[in-house]
């Protein structure tokens, strides 16, 4: 960059956060290193390190920007249909480059705790689970569910049950049948549950 073109604030954050992502995307989480960012992002650690106080919250932060659109809560009239959808969009998600970089932050997080802590911060505060709760408050709208149901724990049900099979399958993309139970057996139960009414229960 030239004399006088130096970046600061946004832009300067925006110019990392691309970097880190395009090292994730090409080299993994293993490969980014604070040097390799800096040189892509043509600047210097210390401004790396003045945002982000280490590699893994960094790692966080550029798997955001990856993932910067946000996920719109489908809105079909009916609580079954647009949990289906949802979850199904999720599922999707693993197969495409953005779930390959998540999977491979997951992996690493096995052996730097610091990376885990982020990523478990990270888990019920995104996109996604904002799609879920808006899902349920719709349901509630509708007469649905009762308010009652709009509970960020009943709202990461899902994602934490997709997780879990990704990771007891280790492939990432589960079976529909599959997404199909955790909605109609787990989900909407409990959703239920918690004082719902049951005109939304799956016939059959």
């Amino acid at each position: 960059m030239a004399e006088g073109q130096r970046r600061r604030g946004t832009e300067l954050e925006t110019a990392i956060l691309r970097a880190a992502a395009e090292e994730l995307s090409t080299s993994g989480y293993a490969g980014m290193t604070m040097d390799r960012v800096a040189r892509r992002a043509g600047t210097n650690k210390n401004a790396i390190y003045r945002r982000w106080p280490h590699r893994a919250a960094l790692g966080i932060a550029a798997y955001k920007h990856l993932a910067v659109a946000r996920t719109p809560a489908p809105d079909t009239g009916s609580l079954r249909a647009d949990a289906l959808e949802l979850l199904r969009r999720a599922n999707a998600t693993w197969s495409s480059p953005h779930g390959t970089v998540l999977r491979d932050l997951l992996a690493a997080a096995a052996d730097e705790p610091a990376l885990l802590d982020l990523l478990r911060d990270q888990a019920g505060a995104g996109p996604m689970n904002a799609a879920w709760l808006t899902l349920l408050s719709r349901a509630v709208a509708r007469g649905e569910a009762a308010p009652t149901a709009v509970h960020p724990r009943v709202a990461a049900l899902p994602m934490t049950l997709l997780r879990g099979e990704y990771a007891l399958r280790g492939i990432p993309s589960v079976p529909d049948d599959v997404l199909v139970e955790i909605i109609d057996e787990i989900f909407l139960p409990l959703v239920h549950g918690r004082g719902a009414p049951a005109h939304d229960r799956p016939a059959g």
